[in-house]
């Protein structure tokens, strides 16, 4: 057996469409961009939404947007990837670590409301595995503190939370598209609002400060029509190389489409793993998982014997992981680091089991059992 961790589902449509974008001879910023960013914002119901290279370039921006003085402060969980901290210090600003939630592993309330002081400008929840942060609780919060409020999606995309998109709560929404994710476009990621006023600038941000559509442009080239311009543009802003490529927005606009019967294969998974992990003795669920009602990127367990039981699994062919190393203790964060004890201890019973939509009936079947073989 050789079962992986996380596995990107594609087929011929995505070579299709690559195809397609290899024939028109055209595979930088341009059409295919336009239309997945016209697909996600009804997908997802928002404003205005902008196909960028990551979601570590959406987060990126989603601070750079609001032009905080250096040195203030942002909240963010311990339990997260890295670019949801490296964010802050992109720029100059401050990560300040909050603990998990015991139950879901995502941001701890009560830790938040520890944490905040006068100096804390945005706060950056984390649907953690893609289950909801209690956001009915957290945006009153934020907002009697005049905090700004990012969502990280990275781990969810299709979940609606108390009527509300995930990622519409707050001010902003980041999602992911990396190959691991729900969707894929190889690498990539979607900055999202229901105010468009505040990602006004990022389509020059996203592309070294250029605000324009090189596709139209490149149609005018050969126009002789001295009102054509084609050659002027303005630097207004300070811009990066963080736009989404047309090759990367063909493959997510066939993907966008699977979405829905992908993230129901996900919910089936899910259920079966529930149902046989719940006759399996000391082994908890990772997160309150509820696949009827919202979509999970990652699927894990916890266990007293974290070590034997990777060990034990990995020598029968089956991949696991550990999301995350809380970023408390990691060396990069040190200096703000080493407070957010409940998680520094309990990643040491987390494990992430493999989830992705081709896992078979068997396959479940087959890793549960050397679940259980490895609790006796």
């Amino acid at each position: 057996m050789n079962i992986r961790l996380f596995k990107p589902s594609l087929g011929e449509e995505e070579l299709h469409a690559v195809k397609e974008a290899f024939d028109r001879e055209w595979i930088g910023l341009g059409p295919n961009v336009n239309k997945l960013e016209e697909e996600w914002e009804k997908h997802l119901g928002c404003a205005e939404a902008i196909g960028l290279n990551s979601a570590t370039a959406a987060l990126h921006l989603s601070l750079a947007v609001f032009g905080f003085p250096a040195g203030k402060k942002v909240l963010v969980p311990s339990m997260t990837f890295s670019a949801t901290a490296s964010a802050a210090l992109y720029n100059q600003l401050v990560p300040v670590f909050v603990d998990s939630d015991p139950d879901t592993l995502g941001i701890s309330l009560e830790d938040l409301d520890r944490k905040y002081d006068k100096d804390c400008v945005a706060v950056i929840p984390v649907h953690y595995a893609g289950h909801p942060v209690a956001m009915e609780k957290l945006v009153p919060w934020a907002r009697e503190r005049n905090l700004k409020i990012i969502e990280d999606c990275a781990h969810t995309t299709g979940s609606s939370y108390k009527g509300t998109p995930l990622g519409l709560w707050g001010d902003i929404g980041c999602f992911s598209f990396e190959e691991k994710k729900l969707m894929t476009t190889g690498d990539g990621g979607m900055i999202c609002s229901n105010d468009p006023e505040l990602l006004k600038d990022v389509r020059a941000m996203r592309w070294v400060g250029i605000d324009k559509d090189n596709w139209k442009t490149a149609q005018k080239y050969t126009d002789a029509n001295r009102d054509a311009m084609h050659w002027y543009y303005e630097l207004n802003v300070l811009g990066y190389k963080y736009n989404m490529n047309d090759l990367a927005a063909s493959i997510g606009l066939v993907q966008l489409k699977k979405l829905p019967k992908m993230n129901q294969k996900r919910a089936e998974i899910i259920s079966q793993y529930m149902e046989s992990i719940s006759n399996i003795p000391n082994v908890e669920l990772l997160v309150p998982y509820e696949p009827d009602h919202y979509v999970y990127q990652m699927f894990g367990i916890r266990v007293e014997n974290k070590t034997e039981m990777i060990l034990h699994l990995k020598s029968n062919g089956i991949a696991t992981g550990s999301h995350y190393t809380p970023l408390s203790v990691q060396p990069l964060f040190s200096e703000w680091g080493h407070n957010c004890p409940y998680i520094e201890k309990e990643i040491d019973r987390c494990i992430t089991l493999p989830l992705h939509v081709d896992i078979s009936s068997s396959d479940i079947e087959y890793i549960t059992d050397h679940i259980q073989q490895a609790t006796t």
